[in-house]
């Protein structure tokens, strides 16, 4: 492993333009750093003290039409590339990743505002899943079958052309390589626009993707807000987009790509609830619920923001405060990503509070010394919130834990599948029969037992159900082959002495 720069900014450099010393980002297209055609820029700031550490630009639809037009133009000879060539390429870039796997954690630290070690968790998934599109040859050789005397059909799959992955600020490195290795080493070339406010990791990818070998135009990079999502929506050469990012600007971009006939599959948010049973394991439980409702500050859509207590279940509430107090904002707790996201996290608190929800633990006004102008929201546990409280419905994306009471599994269980997102849900308990119960009856794509974050590894596929996905497939894993290709059927015959029927 590296040892990180001074400054993570410093590993991006060269391909920034320093304005009064605060770093103006370009765009990647066709191979080469770019100026943006847009005239208006967005400050990057460091949601750990702050400050300002770059400028980004808000490209233009023009911006996205050079972008596409290097890569349609490196698609032809890319997918003509045997897949077997094309994943040496990300064998490479998989140890480049870990060669410089401490600066790159640095980066996702310093845009972000992430702890270090849940930003190094974030490149290790980003391995893990370089590792997964390894796998590639092994996973896609196609199928044959003689079907008749002397007649057999083939399926080959085939690239979709020219792709785009459209990724949220809560996972600068680890979402995008949801998408890229997978998408490239099937075939395809893309276009990344990473979100405006951590727009950092992916000039790092790009950089490290070429080290490794990768074409020009096979993938590039075009920063920006609204115009730069909606000139890919509308471009008629992407074939796929993908999107991960809040449910209400996921159906708008699923809504717009589909509508110009295009693959969309779109990820939005979560209210993810943990159902509590009165014979779970008191420190297993207490101390998964603490770390899912505050890792990475509680912005992620696998996060336990509800929790559902099934009968006297006293002891492990009383448990999980104690363990929400040992995390510390600005030792084992991240800052939130901007001062907007603090303030409606802590109107959400203030909120429930007035409509008598008790408050256990209370993170609002939490200050770092020596990072007094950091964004930081302190663990939060709300005890009796009531089903139809705003906080209880809605996903709010920090520290927050919100506990309901019920008398019953099936009450809890009601309470989760009247909840219009799908993403997660868990069970806490020593029951197999219970367990199972719940599997079977959670609204959820993704189940955990006695797990707070569920998050499956590869090659099992991330996905949610209902209002957390719009689309077929699934992002990661196996499921991502389907998304990425398209098949080719083949029929063929050669002997005409074969005997003939229905089929031939």
């Amino acid at each position: 492993m590296d040892t990180a720069a001074h400054s993570p900014l410093e590993t991006i450099a060269a391909h920034t333009k320093s304005d009064n010393g605060i770093r103006t980002l370009l765009n990647y297209i066709g191979g080469a750093w770019v100026d943006s055609h847009g005239k208006e820029f967005l400050p990057v700031m460091n949601p750990s003290t702050g400050q300002q550490i770059g400028k980004v630009p808000l490209s233009t639809a023009q911006d996205v039409n050079d972008a596409v037009r290097a890569a349609a133009d490196a698609f032809d000879g890319w997918s003509r590339t045997p897949i077997k060539e094309r994943v040496q390429i990300f064998y490479r870039f998989k140890t480049l990743m870990e060669k410089h796997f401490d600066s790159l954690a640095a980066l996702v630290n310093e845009e972000n505002g992430k702890i270090m070690g849940e930003a190094e968790a974030e490149i290790a998934k980003a391995i893990e899943v370089t590792e997964f599109a390894c796998s590639m040859p092994q996973l896609t050789s196609g199928e044959i079958q003689e079907v008749s005397k002397g007649v057999e059909c083939r399926i080959d799959r085939h690239p979709l052309g020219v792709v785009a992955s459209i990724t949220p600020f809560n996972f600068p490195n680890m979402v995008p390589n949801w998408t890229i290795p997978n998408a490239l080493v099937l075939g395809n070339t893309m276009i990344l626009k990473p979100s405006q406010l951590v727009p950092l990791s992916s000039i790092r990818i790009a950089e490290l993707l070429k080290e490794a070998g990768l074409p020009d135009g096979v993938f590039n990079v075009v920063h920006g807000a609204q115009e730069t999502v909606e000139a890919l929506c509308d471009h008629p050469v992407i074939q796929a987009i993908t999107f991960v990012g809040s449910t209400k600007v996921a159906k708008i971009v699923y809504a717009r790509a589909t509508s110009h006939h295009k693959r969309a599959l779109c990820l939005g948010g979560a209210k993810n609830h943990l159902i509590v049973l009165p014979d779970a394991n008191e420190e297993m439980s207490a101390t998964n619920i603490a770390a899912s409702m505050s890792g990475c500050a509680g912005q992620r859509c696998m996060a336990a923001s509800a929790m559902v207590g099934v009968g006297p279940v006293d002891h492990i509430v009383d448990r999980l405060c104690e363990e929400a107090k040992k995390i510390v904002p600005g030792k084992n707790l991240g800052s939130v990503i901007s001062k907007e996201a603090k303030e409606r996290i802590e109107r959400y608190i203030t909120e429930a509070e007035e409509q008598g929800a008790q408050v256990l633990v209370d993170g609002r006004n939490a200050v770092v010394e020596g990072k007094e102008g950091g964004y930081y929201v302190g663990p939060t546990v709300l005890d009796y919130v009531r089903p139809d409280m705003r906080i209880a419905q809605e996903e709010v994306f920090g520290p927050v834990l919100s506990i309901m009471r019920t008398e019953t599994l099936d009450e809890a269980i009601d309470i989760e599948n009247s909840n219009p997102y799908g993403n997660a849900a868990a069970v806490f308990t020593q029951s197999g029969g219970m367990a199972r119960y719940v599997i079977e009856r959670a609204s959820a794509g993704m189940i955990g037992v006695n797990i707070g974050v569920p998050v499956p590894r590869e090659p099992f596929s991330f996905g949610g159900w209902n209002e957390s996905k719009f689309g077929a497939c699934d992002i990661t894993g196996k499921s991502s082959i389907e998304f990425f290709t398209k098949q080719k059927k083949t029929t063929i015959k050669w002997n005409p002495e074969a005997r003939t029927n229905w089929m031939s």
